[in-house]
Parts: structure tokens; C-alpha cells; sequence
């Protein structure tokens, strides 16, 4: 092998190596930042084929519906704690702050934060979820007059 040759395959074999080290410690970086979506059930049971459980400490997301009943709030300070469940088991959110104005029992929600006990998740950041028909004021007296017709163009043809 020529020596020009030896210098080419040197700076190419140097470039691959280098990006490979590059997105190795991206994806090292970003591990901790991760952030699952668990359902309650998929929290207590496991998730996937293998049936994998989150660990103690991890960051997780977490929706399902306010379990009527367990709203708890802390009189002293703006603790509260609710339970959580989809179909079957329950889970308990712990949270420190205003709770969103939609936030209700019997109600949709998201919930972001750690998890400190199998079945239990300090929550950072707490989403309440509207309905799907929910609509504004505002947009539903705009709406309330227009009629939905056909269009009159066929997107299929080029028309």
C-alpha cells in the first residue's frame, strides 16, 4: 500500500471512529433526559413483550383518570395527592403546586415526575386533559352559523 493511500485510509478510519464517539456520548447524555409514557397498568405490570418495569428514581410520564374520591390536599401548604388509574390498577401521584383549572376527579390527566415507590410517582408537572369536544366560547358562536359543504374540486384529479 502507497503511503497517499495509508493517509486516506487513516483520516477516513479517524472520521468514523470520531462520529462514533460523538453519538455515543450524545445518546449517554440524553439517557438521562429520557422521558417514558407509562399508563398505570403498564406502571404496576410491566411494559412490552418482556413486560419491563420503570426503576426507582426514574422520569416518567404517566396519563390516566383522577380516581374519584382521592383527591387529597394539605391544608398547611400546596401538597396534594391523588390517585390515578386506566383499567385496572391504581397508582399514586404526590404533587407540590396550583393544579390546573380543568384538573378534576373523574378527569383526564398527564402527569410528569419521578418515581419514588413502585406505585408511586412525585409528580413536577401535572396537565389536565380537556374532552375531545370541548370547544371555546368564542369558537363555538363563530362556528354556529357556517354550514359544512362539499368542496366543489376533486383534490384526486388535479381539478
Amino acid at each position: 500500500m502507497n503511503p497517499r493511500r495509508k493517509k486516506r485510509l487513516l483520516a477516513v478510519t479517524s472520521v468514523i471512529f470520531g462520529l462514533g464517539a460523538v453519538v455515543g456520548l450524545v445518546l449517554y447524555a440524553l439517557q438521562e433526559n429520557i422521558n417514558l409514557f407509562y399508563t398505570p397498568s403498564e406502571l404496576i405490570e410491566g411494559k412490552g413483550p418482556n413486560l419491563e418495569k420503570p426503576f426507582i428514581g426514574q422520569k416518567l410520564r404517566i396519563g390516566g383518570m383522577v380516581v374519584p374520591g382521592s383527591v387529597v390536599r394539605d391544608e398547611s401548604s400546596l401538597e396534594v395527592s391523588f390517585k390515578l388509574t386506566d383499567t385496572g390498577p391504581i397508582v399514586t401521584i404526590r404533587y407540590q403546586g396550583i393544579l390546573p383549572d380543568l384538573f378534576r376527579e373523574g378527569q383526564g390527566i398527564v402527569a410528569q415526575g419521578v418515581l419514588i415507590e413502585p406505585d408511586v410517582i412525585e409528580a413536577f408537572e401535572v396537565l389536565a386533559k380537556h374532552d375531545e369536544e370541548y370547544m371555546p366560547a368564542e369558537v363555538a358562536e363563530a362556528v354556529k352559523g357556517i354550514k359544512h359543504e362539499k368542496p366543489k374540486y376533486n383534490l384526486d384529479s388535479g381539478n
